[in-house]
């Protein structure tokens, strides 16, 4: 009988770690929109509950940018970099909009928390995550790869960054921001 069990125990493992893989792959084969292509639309709840329509920013630069997770180190960083810039964005009429699949409740801590003031979009139900191709894995958690899409005043995506550094991400963008309105 135990050997059967362990037999049973041993074929559950290779299946469960089958699946596993598959999953993170297929995350990982996502397919997302193109430069020069129009930007998904969507609408979502900002941190403070209201609804948020990426066609409501039409005219203007659109920072969208996905991240992992409210409160991580990486996620924090990122974060307090875009708010440390966010006035030199605002000068080149650009808006930053983050996004992940964290709840609103979960975003407004992290704002009261950090002090950040430009919306931060919740996705639990992965629908724009997944449609902007950052739908990713962090073991069993469904998180938002860390990628940003930049969008011109007319819609178009006209850069994208995938696996990006926190670090130096917001710098970046604003340097990509000031080449391509020249």
């Amino acid at each position: 009988m135990k050997k059967i069990l362990f037999y049973v125990f041993a074929a559950m493992t290779v299946a469960l770690a089958v699946a596993t893989f598959v999953n993170v792959r297929a995350a990982d084969n996502q397919t997302m929109p193109a430069v020069g292509q129009t930007a998904p639309t969507f609408t979502l709840p900002s941190q403070d509950g209201s609804p948020v329509s990426l066609d409501s920013y039409r005219g203007k630069w659109v920072v969208l940018y996905f991240y992992p997770k409210d409160m991580t180190p990486g996620c924090t960083i990122e974060a307090h970099n875009f708010q440390r810039d966010l006035s030199k964005f605002e000068a080149d009429n650009a808006v930053v909009l983050g996004v992940s699949v964290d709840t609103t409740d979960s975003h407004k801590q992290f704002c009261t928390k950090d002090g950040l003031t430009f919306k931060l979009l919740a996705d639990p139900e992965h629908k724009v995550v997944d449609e902007y191709g950052s739908l990713g894995h962090f073991g069993p958690m469904t998180i938002a790869n860390r990628n940003t899409f930049l969008i011109d005043p007319d819609g178009k995506i006209v850069k994208e960054w995938t696996k990006v550094d926190p670090q130096h991400h917001s710098e970046e963008v604003l340097a990509a921001l000031a080449e391509l309105k020249k």
